[in-house]
């Protein structure tokens, strides 16, 4: 029986474990996955969160083969037959790595806490078990590890499809999901958005981006600062008080996302300004329908994807800081994604405004959004406009309407 190979999973005080909010964020590529599909899942115990957290992602079509922890056999086939049939018959024990087959998803149950070395040899090894466009999803903690950590984090930058860090942890791990071939771009229609631990949750609906939590911990050190080196002062009350409001502006919350292929969301909430047809050849030839959203501070700042595509290209656009309503605010400094879909190039511009000074993009090149996925935001008053082929699709909204980011459908594909 064999692990991945070279993986080292004891760390100097122990063996560090990955928990339920992990081993969510760990399966999340498979999870996020409505065809049928077959996953890979290396070193699984019967306690393992992650085998738990794969077989709640199963469909009736996948298959999920299991290689066993050293020593873990037996126990292991024995826990899979206790979950019942409907897992039985898609959930495969096998003795050895060598026995499996490529897949779609490639999952490393406990986190990579050895050498560089080690973690080199392990992702090389894994890495010949997956498909086409298949995604490698590894683990490893922030702190107490002896190079693997910074081995995980250079395969990020070169072939990461994004990267979680998981605080809720113990210790805090970093999760990694590898592509090392392209994926096709029709694949991102069979996918949901994905999970991504990145936001707080509040209550069910609601959750909180991880800038809030940072923000608002600024300002409640502030606050202890000021309460500390000025006792006798009530200067303290304003940053502790600002710690609500600045939390808020970075809400999250859950949105209904319409199934209808057809149909092209708000990539952000807030008051369509205008709907035009024009030309950019920064993204091709031909006309484009622009549909620009204004972003008030009082607008939720996280921006979804309108259709599921494949990011095919990313840049930045020097500019100024015109107030986002008027209409040279269209030549702000702008982050552009371009999405490669099944009725042609889509592209998301995040633009800054008047107070808005930070862009944040999480989708690197490569990565594959489904409609509706969360893969930025920008910090405070700001604009997002869409831009879609105008031969192939119509609008439905206009000036003055307000929309909600990953619900309102604006436009049609004809």
């Amino acid at each position: 029986m064999t692990q991945s190979p070279a993986v080292r999973v004891t760390g100097p005080s122990g063996a560090v474990r990955l928990g339920e909010r992990a081993a969510r964020t760990l399966v999340a590529e498979f999870a996020r996955r409505n065809d049928s599909k077959a996953g890979l899942l290396v070193g699984a115990t019967p306690e393992s969160a992650v085998l738990a957290a794969a077989i709640e992602a199963l469909l009736p079509g996948d298959r999920l083969i299991v290689v066993p922890a050293e020593g873990a056999a037996a126990a292991l086939r024995e826990h899979v037959t206790a979950q019942g049939r409907w897992v039985a018959d898609r959930v495969r024990v096998i003795d050895t790595l060598a026995e499996a087959d490529a897949a779609a998803v490639v999952l490393v149950a406990e986190p990579f806490t050895g050498t560089a070395e080690e973690a080199r040899a392990a992702v090389d090894g894994l890495s010949k078990y997956l498909a086409e466009g298949a995604v490698l999803s590894v683990a490893a903690p922030l702190f107490r590890t002896e190079g693997a950590g910074a081995e995980l984090d250079r395969q990020g930058v070169l072939h990461g499809v994004r990267t979680d860090v998981v605080l809720r942890n113990s210790p805090p791990v970093r999760v990694h999901h590898l592509r090392f071939t392209p994926a096709p771009a029709a694949l991102a229609a069979s996918l949901s958005p994905a999970y991504r631990p990145s936001s707080v949750p509040v209550t069910r609906r609601m959750h909180i981006d991880s800038n809030g939590v940072a923000a608002a911990g600024i300002t409640l050190g502030l606050a202890a600062l000021a309460r500390a080196t000025r006792p006798k002062s009530k200067l303290w009350l304003l940053p502790a008080l600002a710690a609500g409001p600045v939390a808020a502006f970075f809400r999250d919350p859950e949105r209904d996302v319409p199934e209808d292929p057809s149909a092209v969301v708000a990539s952000a909430d807030g008051q369509v300004l205008s709907v035009q047809r024009l030309q950019d050849e920064r993204f091709g030839d031909g006309e484009w329908l622009r549909i620009a959203v204004f972003l008030s501070v009082l607008d939720v700042h996280v921006n979804r994807a309108p259709v599921a595509g494949k990011v095919v290209d990313y840049f930045v656009a020097d500019g100024g800081f015109v107030n986002a309503m008027k209409p040279d605010a269209e030549h702000n400094v702008a982050a552009y994604t371009v999405l490669d879909t099944d009725r042609g190039t889509v592209v998301v511009a995040q633009r800054t405004g008047l107070i808005a000074r930070r862009i944040v993009q999480r989708a690197p090149v490569g990565s594959l959004l489904a409609k509706g996925e969360r893969f930025g935001l920008i910090r405070f008053g700001s604009r997002t406009d869409v831009y879609l082929p105008a031969d192939t699709a119509d609008p439905l909204v206009g000036p003055g309407d307000k929309v909600v980011g990953g619900s309102t459908v604006i436009a049609r594909w004809r």
